[in-house]
């Protein structure tokens, strides 16, 4: 009956693997969504800059979809300038052709992990468009989609070191209605305050819902944990739209506190200053171009006056202290799963240890550790089970042997064995089922830390974020994602996995045996594209897991 219910929870947990295997780590294909087609509306020239402040208010048009490629349209009026933002974390490049960004570019992260790696960007340089762009959903300003904004800033760099520095834009249409967009930089934050403000000058009432939109590729890296692509935080939850559901998840209503479009390590948001009801519209062209408008609830805006919209933005790195320290709960947008009231203590700690030795690796291993020991006496527990049956295996033996042709005396004899010496089959198992949703939280704490990305452990391992390749092949090796090379950290931690099995009692069947022998093998192929961060946890767990078992039983013989 225990080599049954072994057997039982070997095959259980092979399918919990495997078929987690298939639905998370697995990319399947993303579905190509046609977006809905906007409606055409006829050019019209651009207005020049306003002085006046006392002018106000306007009817503006909502974005046209996104395209890679600009289509040719009437020149605008006045030529478009270039302004660049410096600062120590970022260099953005704003057009006055929208107002918009047309690059973002981090400097404190690269594209890859060598040192003449190019800077992080997060605005695909294929988009004609740009992100954070202004418009209307009932197209109430005709001509906002070719407006050339005007800026007083007479210099092509703006600087932002040693203070808060903002930077203004302005177009009038025809009808005297005015835009401003006012961006207001600081030299030590992500955040970015940007104030938009409508001003009627003409003899008509505006009412519309004003739009700011982000307009990106969507993310399409190989994730294996967590969430890329558009999200919300909605009526105080977060929402999470995969690309096959943009389709029919296209418009999501409610009290938007923010919305975004993410990938696995970097964010960009527009944050209401004031959350409310509001709407997130999503569209994606052929092109895998999406474009996530967010929806300001209705507005009027009467001749002759004007009305100011504030919002937050935030161009940056998924880091959970940063994201915590701009508010509005921006920080929910890391997602660590079903345990993620495990995994957040664990990050902190494991920063928490960085701080003191600034080697990730070693962060790592320490908590690997610390992990560990809390949860010795779990493991204690199933090893002196694991012992136990251990020594009824020759008892059990000659059962099976005496009652071969009887299945039933068998069991019966083997339940009886256990009820003799108060020994519960179960008792192996019990206790490391409890450990699972503390492996699953280090899994996912692991693999989205940003921390992670391109730090390096020692020698070939350069970034903790990838698979550690030793050396490089010219050629494919089946089952591993490329680079090809040597995956000497996975192929370790498969030997300790050969080696904990051997230590672990057999069953008394030989095809249940060998079956289970197999596990390592099926593991370190699984294990072969794990991040070096995720192999090392799992290695360094494993030398602890063998050391505990060697030491109860050495205890116990």
């Amino acid at each position: 009956m225990k080599d049954q219910a072994r057997l039982f929870i070997a095959i259980a947990l092979s399918f919990v693997v495997f078929f987690a295997w298939q639905l998370i780590f697995v990319d399947k294909e993303k579905e190509k969504i046609q977006p809905p087609q906007p409606s055409q509306e006829a050019p019209v020239a651009t207005g020049q800059y306003v002085k006046d402040k006392e002018t106000t208010g306007v009817k503006s048009t909502q974005p046209a979809a996104p395209a890679l490629i600009q289509k040719e349209g009437p020149p605008p009026v006045k030529s478009a300038r270039m302004i660049t933002v410096d600062s120590p974390l970022y260099s953005i490049n704003i057009s006055e052709q929208g107002a918009v960004f047309k690059s973002v570019e981090l400097r404190q992260y690269r594209e890859r992990v060598e040192a003449d790696s190019p800077m992080k960007q997060l605005v695909a340089q294929e988009l004609a468009s740009g992100t954070i762009t202004l418009g209307f959903s009932k197209n109430s300003l005709p001509g906002m989609n070719n407006a050339v904004f005007s800026s007083i800033y007479e210099f092509e760099k703006l600087m932002v070191a040693d203070k808060d520095e903002s930077l203004s834009f302005q177009w009038q249409d025809p009808n005297g209605v005015v835009i401003e967009k006012t961006f207001y930089f600081s030299p030590d934050s992500y955040f970015i305050r940007h104030v938009v403000t409508v001003k009627n000058g003409s003899d008509q009432t505006i009412e519309d819902n004003l739009t700011l939109s982000l307009i990106n590729l969507l993310p399409v890296n190989n994730t294996r944990f967590g969430f890329e692509g558009p999200s919300a935080l909605i009526d105080n939850g977060v929402e999470e739209v995969p690309t096959k559901e943009i389709a029919e998840k296209s418009l999501l209503t409610g009290n938007l506190k923010w919305m975004a479009i993410q990938d696995r390590y970097f964010i960009s948001s527009i944050i209401p200053n004031t959350p409310g009801q509001a709407s997130m519209k999503l569209f994606l062209d052929q092109n895998n171009v999406l474009r996530a408008d967010y929806v300001q609830a209705a507005t009027t805006i009467h001749p002759g006056t004007q009305q100011a919209f504030e919002y937050g933005l935030f161009f940056g790195p998924k880091n959970v202290k940063i994201m915590r320290s701009v508010g509005k709960d921006l920080d929910k947008a890391v997602d660590f799963g079903w345990f993620d009231f495990i995994a957040r203590p664990f990050l902190w700690l494991m920063n928490f240890f960085y701080g003191y030795i600034p080697n990730y690796g070693v962060a790592i291993i320490i908590l690997t550790i610390l992990v560990k020991a809390i949860l010795f006496p779990l493991g204690t527990k199933s090893y002196k089970s694991m012992n136990e049956m251990k020594k009824l295996q020759p008892i059990m033996a000659e059962i099976r042997e005496k009652h071969k042709g009887d299945k039933k005396k068998m069991n019966e004899e083997i339940m009886g064995l256990y009820r003799t010496y108060k020994i519960n089959p179960m008792g192996g198992c019990i206790p490391m089922v409890a450990q699972i949703p503390v492996f699953f939280a280090l899994y996912r704490m692991l693999y989205q830390a940003i921390e992670l990305r391109h730090a390096p452990f020692f020698g070939w391992i350069n970034d903790l974020s990838a698979p550690d390749r030793l050396f490089r092949f010219g050629f494919t090796v089946p089952f591993m994602e490329p680079p090809f090379g040597i995956p000497v950290l996975t192929l370790v931690m498969g030997a300790t996995m050969l080696l904990q099995q051997k230590m672990t009692p057999s069953p008394g069947d030989p095809n249940q045996a060998r079956m289970m022998m197999l596990m390592p093998i099926v593991f370190t192929f699984i294990f072969i594209n794990f991040s070096s961060g995720l192999v090392l946890y799992w290695l360094i767990n494993n030398v602890l897991s063998i050391s505990q078992q060697y030491y109860i039983t050495r205890k116990l013989s």
